[in-house]
């Protein structure tokens, strides 16, 4: 399976991630998807299904952590090309 450097669902680094990522149906570690978008093999934000939300969930809470919002918005200019928004 191909090592990503970025989650395919919000683009955070994976490298970034406390838990060095997500975790698949069989508990193994996901190389595709950070904990935060990904436990046990679904989705932790379910009612997240385009990528504009992602981008808009994402700003916000790197606005929380004291991110200037055009900062934020330029972290997540990639989303919509990431493999879960893929068509």
């Amino acid at each position: 399976m191909k090592e990503y450097k970025f989650c395919q669902s919000c683009g955070m680094p994976l490298k970034k991630d406390p838990q060095t990522g997500g975790t698949n149906k069989d508990g193994s570690k996901s190389l595709k998807y950070c904990s935060y978008c990904l436990v046990d093999g679904e989705f932790t934000s379910p009612e997240i299904d385009t990528p504009q939300k992602m981008q808009k969930f994402c700003i916000e809470k790197m606005k929380e952590q004291g991110m200037p919002r055009p900062i934020a918005w330029v972290f997540t200019r990639g989303i919509p090309q990431l493999e879960r928004w893929k068509k």
